[in-house]
Formats: structure tokens, C-alpha cells, sequence
């Protein structure tokens, strides 16, 4: 892609970033997996209730998790009869060298 189109894909993609993080469950659900990396549905939901008391459905969970994943923040790997959930915290690190980093010019990023 080049000039307006990559433009407009990383726009997209930051757009669905924010969208997915704009929701405090799904930034508790983040904060579990960044604790603990390869978490089965039934592992999120408990740890959603025991850590924070937030209990709701196992689908409401899945839900929440197929918005991170479609934003590139969750990766998911399927092993037998379990599917496990893995934190990608790479989209979060190209918002910060983005915006946050600013100790290199412009014109050098």
C-alpha cells in the first residue's frame, strides 16, 4: 500500500485499537494475560472474578476477547481441546513510538 491507502489501513487499525481498549473489561482482560500469558476462556473468566469481581457470561468474555483479537491485541492458539489466549502488546508499542516517543526527529522515524 502506499501514500493515502496505508494511510488510511493504519488508521483503521489504531481506530480498532483504541475501540478495544476503550472498554474497562476488556483492559482488565489485558491486564490478566499480561500477568499471566497462555489463558484458557474458563482461566480469564475466573480470574475476571476472583481479581476484580466482575462476573459475567463465559459468551460475554469471548465477546470481549474476539474485539482484542480483531484489534491484534490478543492472539489465540488452538492445542487439542483448548484454546489459549497470549497478550500481543506489539499495536500498543507502535501507538508509543508514535506518540510517545519523541526523542528522535521526525523526519529520522
Amino acid at each position: 500500500m502506499i501514500g493515502k491507502q496505508l494511510l488510511a489501513y493504519s488508521e483503521g487499525v489504531a481506530d480498532d485499537i483504541f475501540k478495544a481498549l476503550a472498554d474497562p473489561t476488556r483492559r482488565k482482560i489485558l491486564d490478566e494475560l499480561a500477568e499471566r500469558q497462555g489463558q484458557t476462556l474458563f482461566e480469564i473468566c475466573s480470574r475476571l472474578a476472583m481479581n476484580h469481581q466482575i462476573t459475567m457470561s463465559r459468551q460475554a468474555v469471548s465477546q470481549h476477547l474476539a474485539v482484542l483479537e480483531a484489534a491484534g491485541l490478543v492472539e489465540s492458539r488452538r492445542e487439542g481441546r483448548y484454546k489459549f489466549h497470549d497478550l500481543n502488546a506489539a499495536p500498543l508499542e507502535r501507538i508509543a513510538e508514535r506518540w510517545l516517543r519523541r526523542d528522535t526527529p521526525p523526519e529520522d522515524r
